[in-house]
Order: C-alpha cells, then sequence, then structure tokens
C-alpha cells in the first residue's frame, strides 16, 4: 500500500478505534466482539510496521509498553495532590457538614459522593488533548514520571475526545487506577502456579505494575483508571461551576468515572449513600474503604482554602475496619526507630480484605495486660484504616487454658542490641538511640524517605542488609558506602549499585526542612519542620536554641519545645550530628520567615486574593500565579466580591466582566508587572 492510503487508512483506523475504546470504557456500550477488535488493532499496528513515519506518540498501537526505562525521573505536579481528612465516626461527618454550613452560610449544603478507589492516585497532564505526562501523587508536591507506564492502561485515553466538548489547552487530572479483583485473582493464581509469591492486595499490585522500568511488564497487569477531579485547567471550562458537571466533563473528554456517584443533599443523605455502597461493598469488581464526600460547587472552594494536608471542603467517610478470626503463635518483641519495643502477635495467616496478615501490633505491654492475650490465643483481628493489622480481642475457648502460652512479659535487654531497657510511661524503650540495629535500620529508612533526603533505592531490605552486613554501623557512614560494597548484596548488581551512591551524593546537598525532619526529632513532622526551617533560618541556628524560643514559633507548644531541645542536647545525637555534617552532608540555610520580621505572613501581599484570566506575554498564568504567591498572595479561580485583584490578559471571557460588575482591581500585564517590579521582584 503506498504511503497516501496506508497515512489515510491509519487515520481511520485510529479514529475507529479510539471510538470503540469510548464505547467500552466510559459508556459500557461495545459495538465490536473482542475479535473484531483485534482485527482493527492488528491491522493499524501493519500500517505503522510497513509505515513508521505514520506512528505517533498517541496512536492507540502505543499502549503495549516500549523500552526498559533507566529510573523515574521527578515530576512537579502542576497543582498540590492532598491527601483527604478521614474518619469512620458519623459524628466527624455531621461536624465537617456544620463546618462547612457555617462557613457558605446556607441551611443545606449540596454534595456529591463517590466511591473511595483503593487504587493508586495519579495525576496526568494533557497538553493540546494529548496525554503529556503521568506521575505517581509522591509527597503531594511531586511524584515519580510514569508516563510510559501509564500509556498502557487500555481506559486512559492518549488522546481527549473534543466531540461534545472542546479541551483546554493545559489540563491536568486526578484519576485512580485500580486492578479490578477478578484480574488481581488471575495474577495470584499464575504467580501460585510458578511457584512464586502471590500479591498481598490488588492496591500494592497496581503499584507495583506501575512502578516497573519494564512498560511491558506495567502492561501486562490489566489496569483500569478512574478520573474524578480536575487540578488545573488553562483555560479552565467557564460552564464548570460544579463537580457534578466536571464528572461529566470527564466523560466527554473520554475517560471512565465510577457510575456509582450520586448527589447528595446534607449529611443524611451522605449517610444513606454510605450503608448503601457498604452493602455493595463485597460485590463491587474493585476494592474500596469508604465514600468520598465532596463539596459540589467550585467556587467556594477557594474560600475555604485547606490545611497543609487537607482540602477543607472533601472528605472520606470511612468503611469500619475488616475483621477476622486467628490464632496466635508466639509474641515476640519488636524494636522500632524510636526504640520503642513494642509487643507483636505472629499469628496464623489470615486473610482480610484482600490482604494475608500474619503480624499484627498489640501496642504495649499495658495494652497486652489489658487484653490478656498469649500464644495459642483464638484472637479476633483487624486492619485499622484497613491498612495496620491490630489485635482487637482475645476470643474465650471452652476449655482452652492447657493450650494457652505464658503471660507474656517484655524483656529486660533490647533483643536488638542487648541494652538494658527503660519504661517511659506504657512504652519499654531502648536508650541506645543511634547504635542499636534495629533502630538505626529503621533510622535509615526515615531518613531515606521521600519527605526527609528522598534517597531512591533506600528503602526497608536495603536498610535492613546494610546494618547486618555491617557496612553501616552509625547514621553518618551510609554516606561512605562505596558501589563496589553494595553489589555483593542480594538483590544489587553494579549498575543498582552505582545507583544509590549515586542517589547518596545527590541527597548529601541537603535542605534544610528535609534534613530536620529526616533526624526523627521526637513531635517533628514535615510540617513542623519546615515551620522551624523558616523560622530559624539554619540547622546550627535550630541546634543552638533554647525552649522559649522554640515556644515562640508558631504551633510549637511547651512538650514539642522539651522533646525538641532534648533530642539536640543528647550527647549521642550530638555526635552524629558532627559526623554528618563534618565533609558528609552540607545542610543549606533557608530565608527566614517570621511574621513580626516581614514574614510569610506579613508578606506585601499577604492574603490578597489573585484571579488571572486571559493570555500573558511575558509568563504563563501558571507562572504569574507562583510570583503573586510568592509574595504571599493567593492565586484563585472564581471571581468573588473577596477578590483582591484580577489581572486581565488577552482575551479574558466574562471573569473580567463579573470583576467589573463588582467594582474589583483590574490589571492589565504591564500593571501586574509593576505590582511585582514594586516588591523587588524584577522579569
Amino acid at each position: 500500500m503506498k504511503l497516501e492510503q496506508a497515512s489515510k487508512r491509519a487515520a481511520e483506523l485510529t479514529e475507529e478505534i479510539r471510538r470503540h475504546d469510548y464505547l467500552y470504557y466510559v459508556k459500557d456500550a461495545p459495538e465490536l466482539s473482542d475479535a473484531a477488535y483485534d482485527k482493527l488493532f492488528r491491522e493499524l499496528q501493519g500500517l505503522e510496521e510497513a509505515h513508521p513515519e505514520l506512528r505517533t506518540a498517541d496512536s492507540p498501537t502505543q499502549r503495549v509498553g516500549g523500552e526498559v526505562l533507566e529510573g523515574f525521573e521527578t515530576v512537579v505536579h502542576a497543582a498540590p495532590m492532598l491527601s483527604l481528612d478521614s474518619h469512620q465516626d458519623e459524628k466527624v461527618l455531621r461536624r465537617f457538614d456544620e463546618r462547612l454550613r457555617k462557613a457558605l452560610e446556607v441551611a443545606t449544603v449540596e454534595y456529591v459522593v463517590e466511591p473511595k478507589l483503593d487504587g493508586l492516585s495519579l495525576e496526568l497532564v494533557y497538553e493540546d488533548g494529548v496525554l503529556a505526562r503521568a506521575a505517581t501523587r509522591g509527597n503531594g508536591r511531586q511524584g515519580e514520571g510514569i508516563t510510559e507506564n501509564v500509556k498502557t492502561i487500555k481506559s486512559v485515553p492518549l488522546r481527549l475526545r473534543n466531540q461534545d466538548r472542546p479541551v483546554p489547552a493545559m489540563l491536568s487530572l486526578r484519576g485512580e487506577a485500580v486492578l479490578p479483583l477478578a484480574a488481581f485473582e488471575a495474577v495470584n493464581e499464575r504467580l501460585l502456579q510458578e511457584g512464586k509469591e502471590p500479591y498481598a492486595s490488588p492496591r500494592n499490585t497496581a503499584a507495583g505494575a506501575l512502578r516497573q522500568l519494564d512498560p511491558k511488564l506495567a502492561a501486562s497487569r490489566p489496569l483500569d483508571l478512574y478520573a474524578y477531579d480536575i487540578l488545573l485547567a488553562e483555560p479552565f471550562p467557564e460552564d464548570l461551576e460544579m463537580q457534578w458537571q466536571v464528572l461529566q466533563a470527564l466523560k466527554d473528554w473520554g475517560f471512565m468515572v465510577s457510575e456509582l456517584s450520586e448527589r447528595a443533599a446534607g449529611p443524611e443523605a451522605v449517610i444513606t449513600y454510605h450503608a448503601g455502597i457498604e452493602e455493595q461493598r463485597d460485590d463491587l469488581p474493585f476494592e474500596i474503604d469508604g465514600v468520598v464526600v465532596k463539596l459540589d460547587a467550585l467556587a467556594p472552594r477557594e474560600e475555604l482554602g485547606r490545611t497543609s494536608r487537607h482540602p477543607r471542603w472533601a472528605f472520606a467517610f470511612k468503611f469500619p475496619p475488616r475483621k477476622e478470626q486467628t490464632r496466635i503463635l508466639e509474641i515476640v518483641p519488636s524494636v522500632g526507630r524510636t526504640g520503642v519495643v513494642t509487643p507483636v502477635a505472629l499469628m496464623r495467616p489470615v486473610e482480610i480484605g484482600g490482604v494475608t496478615v500474619s503480624r499484627a501490633t498489640l501496642h504495649n505491654r499495658e495494652e497486652v495486660a489489658r487484653k490478656g492475650v498469649r500464644a495459642g490465643d483464638l484472637v479476633r483481628v483487624q486492619r485499622a484504616g484497613d491498612v495496620i493489622p491490630q489485635v482487637i480481642e482475645r476470643i474465650v475457648e471452652d476449655g482452652d487454658d492447657a493450650e494457652r502460652g505464658p503471660e507474656f512479659t517484655m524483656p529486660d535487654e533490647c533483643p536488638s542490641c542487648g541494652t538494658e531497657l527503660v519504661e517511659r510511661g506504657p512504652f519499654t524503650v531502648c536508650p541506645n538511640s543511634f547504635e542499636c540495629p534495629a533502630q538505626l535500620a529503621g533510622r535509615l529508612v526515615h531518613f531515606a524517605s521521600r519527605d526527609a533526603l528522598d534517597i531512591e533505592g533506600l528503602g526497608e531490605e536495603t536498610a535492613k542488609l546494610l546494618v547486618e552486613r555491617g557496612l553501616v554501623r552509625h547514621l553518618p557512614e551510609l554516606f561512605d558506602l562505596q558501589a563496589a560494597q553494595l553489589e555483593d548484596l542480594p538483590g544489587f548488581a553494579e549498575k543498582s549499585a552505582a545507583a544509590l551512591v549515586a542517589a547518596l551524593e545527590t541527597a548529601s546537598d541537603a535542605e534544610l526542612p528535609r534534613f530536620l525532619y529526616g533526624l526523627g526529632i521526637p513531635e517533628v513532622g514535615v510540617t513542623v519542620a519546615r515551620v522551624l526551617a523558616r523560622h530559624f533560618g539554619s540547622l546550627e541556628a535550630v541546634r543552638g536554641t533554647t525552649e522559649d524560643a522554640l515556644q515562640e514559633v508558631s504551633g510549637v507548644g511547651p512538650r514539642m519545645a522539651e522533646q525538641i531541645r532534648a533530642f539536640f542536647d543528647q550527647e549521642d545525637n550530638g555526635e552524629v550530628l558532627d559526623r554528618l555534617l563534618d565533609g558528609r552532608v552540607t545542610v543549606g540555610a533557608v530565608e527566614i520567615h517570621r511574621p513580626e520580621e516581614g514574614g510569610a505572613e506579613a508578606a506585601p501581599l499577604a492574603g490578597k486574593k489573585f484571579v488571572f484570566t486571559g493570555g500573558l506575554e511575558a509568563f504563563s498564568r501558571r507562572r504569574a500565579a507562583e510570583l503573586a504567591e510568592g509574595l504571599g498572595a493567593r492565586k484563585v479561580s472564581a471571581v468573588s466580591s473577596k477578590t483582591d485583584y484580577v489581572v486581565v490578559g488577552t482575551d479574558p471571557g466574562s471573569k473580567a466582566d463579573k470583576a467589573r460588575d463588582l467594582g474589583l482591581t483590574l490589571l492589565d500585564e504591564a500593571a501586574y508587572l509593576a505590582l511585582l517590579s514594586e516588591h523587588g521582584v524584577e522579569i
């Protein structure tokens, strides 16, 4: 076939295959048999093999997986991917509703409710309607770029449909990648037949598939993706004012959207929906662990805002944890990274919510005594939040005393390092913070975690190996590792050893907030670490401060200040820090931001709300918003009486008209540049 004929036929086939994908995945109304569909697909493959110049990035044939990747790049999200505040208590849901009613000054809040899919949250970005990149949620600000793997998901459109609705020039959306239960069972059955270990859950299988460096392996897992939110769109479709409309738009563009989504007015309707979905839970084709409740109206969301982790306009109404019965085989002490020795029940394996559980925490010695559990006991186990296994209670059996083991008692010495244990309230603690092997392995994992130094390749198994083989006896020795030392470790080869050493080299130039969090200071999480960094500016200043000065930091109370000060006063901790800073790690200083000295709360545009509409010449709207936010302002998407500035570019649309009607301050591009320049930002 000549090139001109082949090009025409390839275009026809591409359009036809896309139409059938839409009918199959979105409309659930297939017109072709699988065999007929495969025939079209093979014809297109043949044309592209004969004429490679016809193969495009968004061709349906590009789902099969390409070359093995070197690694995943870090991708900054177009907008933050926040987690959801969650609870299974109906009273907490009602308090959430009450807060919204007061904030919105309405009698009844209109919600959209949908199943909370238990999969892997992804960001997909489309440019001019074509899939440009895809990334995992990561830490919410940035994730791993897994575009080639996401392309293998057949329900992900490589090019968006625009027949029913125009597609924004840039569209960032959020969706959940899930592995259907039937596919999960088939995968595990095949693994068992091959004598391999089965996967623990559909979620873990989905996550593992999308993090394969070989896209062909990702393609072997029949994943689905359900879209549910627009993170950012430029321009944002002005006819989308409600979440319900967003879901319809996503369907129009070619995405699968949960058909179980509904509208609900007020908490009673939400509770009824929650109960109905819970009844269907075991019959659904995928795993869910609750329902998501979202304010339907989009505009008020900007005013409601968010905490450092959660939007204030959405809530995850969880299901009660799944519970099963099993028998305790043994109770053993386990040492965590903070030195707390926790009793752990080793149990006869039992499946809870699709996950095989054989270990469960008993928290502390007082909890063991209160529950009265021993080795040999029949117990009821649940996965708290459908994640962490916990022993709920002992099930009394007639005449079982002879089968029960002795009462559990905490050891006198640390099972990992032999140090004499101490009691701190209900907890038993190993005080040997940095030399205890179990604590050291845990500290390495925490130090390398995403929100800390983000050392790729240093997970739990590797950390244990490094400690067991004596390659890392103290935290600073982590940065002395050489590739040759790693190559003989299980799971390592020349390339992976070099990659870990390179990751350590990158991590040695550390940001102050990440370093503070990575140290594992009691009470200091990600947010507190950032606040401390911005308040004091340098590691030396944090180390040398007083409890009184710490309590002047926003969010730091007396107990937290005491814990932080005690951490730096501990001699062993000081020695570790000195060794880390002695040529191994450089911790950068940051600009000090304090309210009384013109910090974030007193920035020149602090609290000012900006709306951007129309095209700009000097930079994109996204960059324009970032510059305003750097001066303390907030970007909002909807114009209201509370908007302070509306920056108007070319072809601005109705937002500019609404701003004029409300008498708001409008800035053209030149005026906006002048405002930035006035506050020290030069373009």
